[in-house]
């Protein structure tokens, strides 16, 4: 909202319609304002929802049980792939990213932000059955041990990492078969975890699954088989931070209302951000868009040659 023209009620409604689906076309039009003026709004929100949630949502908690999963985007000229993970107890989105081609570099990305938000126990990744999934969270799920003695340190991987995999084959656009693969742990550690988290008892991917559609829905650009395709990979990220932090933040889900206490009546409603204890209440997107975190923190500049004795004090204040 930082010098802006236009006055602070109508930014977030334009944002809000922005985060549900409303077409950009159709906002131009209705509220009179130019296309880039929008679509800069469009850039700024998503940048503000990129920073809430790494300062509210991406720290270490216990995740339990974990889905991941991509989302291909047609953009003109060439494919770009989304790829993101869910938390299944609180249906709270955990984190995404966006690259050309799906491949390891991709999934290896995601993993690295899941594990920097994740604690060292027992917990459930459940994947299709793309190989590259499994190959990316035993490289990253893991811890480096320092010996005090030369040469690359050993790295130690988490022995409490559960993996499944669920296979789906289709024909003629149906779902004709599904196959449930244990990649690791046993069948015992794996329904412990599971029961956690609500569900129909077997192991899928349908929660994360009913997120793309929510995407889907929001981001034309997204769509199967529409005319809307992604003009810009980079302009993917902001789309895709905009709807996830409205949806876990401010939108309340079916699932996870619970009984108010015997003084009120009804049932409560509570966001994703809600249930895994982040805000004690709904945020409306005027709260998200004023949101102020704590600033980065300072890194020294990389610089050739031995620094000064200025920056060592500076590096001795700040980075200590």
């Amino acid at each position: 909202m930082y010098r802006l023209r236009t006055s602070a009620e109508t930014v977030p409604l334009v944002v809000t319609l922005l985060a549900h689906g409303c077409p950009l076309q159709a906002l131009v039009v209705a509220v009179g304002f130019d296309e880039r003026t929008v679509a800069a709004w469009l850039a700024r929100a998503g940048q503000q929802g990129q920073a809430g949630q790494a300062y509210r949502v991406e720290h270490p908690r216990d995740l339990g049980q974990v889905h991941a999963d991509e989302i291909r985007v047609q953009k003109e000229g060439s494919v770009v792939w989304m790829a993101l993970a869910m938390l299944v107890s609180t249906r709270l989105w955990r984190a995404g990213e966006v690259r050309a081609p799906r491949d390891l570099p991709l999934i290896r990305r995601l993993s690295a932000r899941g594990r920097a938000c994740a604690l060292n126990r027992p917990r459930l990744f459940c994947t299709d059955g793309w190989s590259a999934d499994i190959r990316a969270i035993r490289a990253t799920c893991r811890d480096v041990v320092r010996t005090g003695t030369r040469g690359r340190p050993r790295c130690c991987p988490w022995t409490r990492i559960l993996m499944a995999q669920v296979v789906k084959r289709d024909a003629k656009r149906r779902v004709v078969a599904v196959e449930r693969r244990l990649v690791q742990g046993s069948a015992a550690q794996v329904e412990q975890i599971r029961c956690r988290s609500p569900g129909d008892g077997l192991i899928n991917t349908a929660d994360l699954e009913r997120r793309h559609a929510t995407f889907r829905e929001r981001r034309s650009s997204l769509t199967r088989r529409g005319r809307a395709w992604a003009r810009q990979a980079h302009t993917l990220p902001h789309g895709m931070y905009l709807s996830g932090t409205v949806s876990h933040f401010c939108t309340p889900h079916e699932r996870l209302r619970v009984a108010r206490t015997a003084a009120s009546v009804g049932r409560l409603e509570r966001t994703p951000a809600m249930a895994a204890g982040i805000p004690d209440h709904g945020w409306s997107v005027q709260e998200l868009l004023s949101f102020q975190g704590s600033p980065p923190r300072w890194r020294p500049p990389k610089r050739r040659g031995r620094p000064s004795w200025a920056m060592q004090r500076l590096i001795e204040r700040w980075c200590s």
